[in-house]
């Protein structure tokens, strides 16, 4: 436990001693008898956690505290009182201070907030570590210790070096495909050109070609009088991300097909033949060969955009990056909801590791989000993440799936009125987490607030 370091900041010498002989077996700590001392040296050696008195001779408190978050933010501070004055302690909160102790002090009680404090850290020294590895300056990546993640990894890293080779990225939905296709942009000698990306699947597929391509001014009803540029102008002397490429049209796969084989196209109406340089990255969770053979994808096509490709593990493949991904979206959503979560329960952490994921990372990534959001913490227990202790042929799963009855009786059951059941509670349970925020309640249930409250008239939810 001695990486950790603690900086003591007293006036009462004979305490600051006391506190360094208890804590020195298992921290490296160091006593300051005044402020300005004390933040001399965090200037230039700043510690993990510093027990700064609030009443000190030359420089209060508090103001030293405010010096330390606005040069170390990352150092946690624990004040140290005589009084507990409540307007102090509340400014010392609001200033980042993770917690005080009033003099005299228990030493039972300073040891769990230290080591609460300590746990944190150490939580979130394991995330940075984890990011240094894994993730360049600004460039999106995977977190993870997988072979899986890190031979897809370091074969990116190689194809990435050409400015214009088709890849085709292959996967389930929520594995990453969009952070891989970035990761190849970032890496890649057109790097400092546009990053474009669309949902094929998202696009009515009579408007994909001029999403793709642009159109001239009046080019049919409703289009601007000026003309838009497409997608593929957008991204000249860059990359062009086509995500699920498979839900194409085989109209719009013939234009593609065409525009990949000349780099030249017409915006839909116009006369003016067009010419630009760009990277094609495309993503699919279907199985595109299943495809050809039913007629589906154009084989020629497959071989155009598919020059390389990636097959991204699913998460269920990768066990030993779980429990790393968690704790990464654990600290980011800890940041965000103002929160200092000290790791994951262990029977928790059992949980996720044998969790099934059909959902792959941005299952995750929402379970964590929403944990995090609703958990006083310090540690993520299996309750803040909605999982059961029953289980399914041996893996745990959530508190809904284990509520659902194993077998269907012989009359049969009315399976709207049992969605309808399901749907009315976690509505009701958002709108009751969120004090009737109808706006942070479809934000939690991942729905548009116009939705929400169609569907909370339609269930009669008050």
């Amino acid at each position: 436990m001695n990486d950790f370091s603690i900086y003591i900041v007293d006036d009462e010498e004979t305490l600051a001693k006391g506190l360094e002989l208890n804590l020195q077996p298992n921290y490296r700590v160091k006593s300051f008898f005044n402020a300005q001392s004390a933040l001399s040296v965090i200037e230039k050696e700043p510690p993990d956690l510093v027990l700064l008195d609030i009443g000190l001779p030359d420089l209060s408190g508090v103001e030293a505290l405010s010096r330390i978050k606005k040069s170390h933010p990352e150092v946690v501070v624990i004040m140290i009182t005589a009084f507990e004055k409540v307007e102090t302690v509340i400014s010392a909160m609001k200033l980042g201070a993770y917690d005080y102790i009033v003099k005299p002090i228990k030493m039972e009680a300073l040891d769990v907030s230290i080591k609460n404090a300590i746990d944190s850290i150490r939580l979130k020294k394991e995330v940075k570590s984890l990011q240094e590895k894994y993730l360049r300056e600004y460039m999106p990546c995977f977190i993870g210790e997988s072979k899986a993640i890190s031979d897809v990894m370091q074969f990116v890293e190689n194809v990435a070096k050409s400015p214009d080779t088709p890849i085709l990225i292959l996967g389930e939905s929520g594995t990453g495909k969009e952070l891989i296709a970035g990761a190849i942009h970032y890496r890649s000698p057109n790097f400092e050109g546009p990053f474009a990306t669309v949902n094929c699947a998202s696009i009515p597929k009579e408007l994909i070609e001029s999403e793709l391509f642009g159109y001239v001014g009046g080019a049919f009803s409703g289009a601007n009088r000026s003309g838009k540029k497409g997608l593929v102008e957008q991204a000249a002397n860059g990359t062009l991300f086509l995500d699920e490429i498979g839900d194409l049209s085989l109209e719009a796969q013939a234009k593609l097909l065409r525009f990949l084989e000349s780099g030249e196209f017409y915006r839909v109406g116009g006369l003016k033949k067009s010419n630009v340089k760009i990277r094609l990255v495309s993503a699919t969770n279907k199985d595109i060969k299943s495809m050809i053979k039913e007629g589906l994808f154009r084989e020629d096509l497959f071989f155009r955009i598919g020059v390389v490709c990636v097959q991204v593990p699913s998460l269920n493949k990768r066990t030993d990056d779980i429990v790393p991904i968690a704790k990464h979206f654990l600290v980011k959503y800890g940041e965000k909801f103002g929160k200092d979560f000290s790791g994951i329960s262990p029977e928790a952490v059992k949980a996720l590791e044998e969790f099934s994921w059909e959902g792959n990372v941005r299952e995750l990534k929402n379970m964590i989000e929403l944990a995090a959001l609703t958990s006083n913490g310090p540690e993520l227990t299996l309750k803040d993440l909605g999982l059961s202790k029953n289980r399914i042929d041996g893996k745990p799963v959530s508190e809904s799936e284990s509520n659902i009855p194993p077998d269907i009786p012989e009359e049969g059951v009315d399976i709207t009125a049992i969605l309808d059941a399901v749907e009315k509670k976690y509505i009701s349970r958002a709108l009751k987490m969120t004090n009737g925020n109808e706006t942070r309640a479809a934000r939690l249930l991942h729905l548009k607030s116009t939705t929400l409250r169609y569907r909370r008239q339609r269930l009669n939810i008050s």
